[in-house]
């Protein structure tokens, strides 16, 4: 039996990651949710923000723009519709965002849930950006 979890980011257009370890935490629509081995299985719905993993002691950073999560048999697997590892996030995705998230927020409520979402990929890219 593995000692570790295997974790795998999947998007429409690629496989972003495709790495063994030994804890995960996802961003979970709600908040965010840690597994380690043997963890029940679950399944969730993802919202904005850092999926984290670490092996050996070393902490690697993805960004995730919603989707969902399944945890079985030690494997973690995401499907979204964006991903991003760390390395990938450069100054002009974060520009981007930015600009994105500055827009007037139309008066609807879908609208207004749109410009919040925009904020967080905003933050989340920054966060990464700055940490990595």
């Amino acid at each position: 039996m593995a000692d570790h979890l295997h974790v795998t980011v999947i998007t429409p257009e690629r496989r972003v990651l495709d790495a063994d370890a030994d804890a995960v935490v996802i961003p979970a629509h709600d908040g965010e949710l840690g597994v380690l081995r043997d963890r029940a299985a679950l399944l969730c719905e993802l919202g904005v923000g850092q999926l984290r993993y670490s092996r050996a002691g070393q902490t690697q950073r993805v960004f995730i723009d919603g989707g969902f999560a399944q945890v079985l048999d030690n494997r973690v697997t995401v499907l979204s519709s964006r991903a991003l590892p760390a390395e990938e996030v450069t100054p002009a995705i974060v520009s981007e965002a930015e600009t994105t998230a500055r827009q007037p927020p139309g008066r609807d409520a879908d609208a207004q849930l749109e410009s919040q979402r925009a904020r967080r990929r905003w933050r989340t890219l920054q966060d990464i950006r700055l940490i990595r």
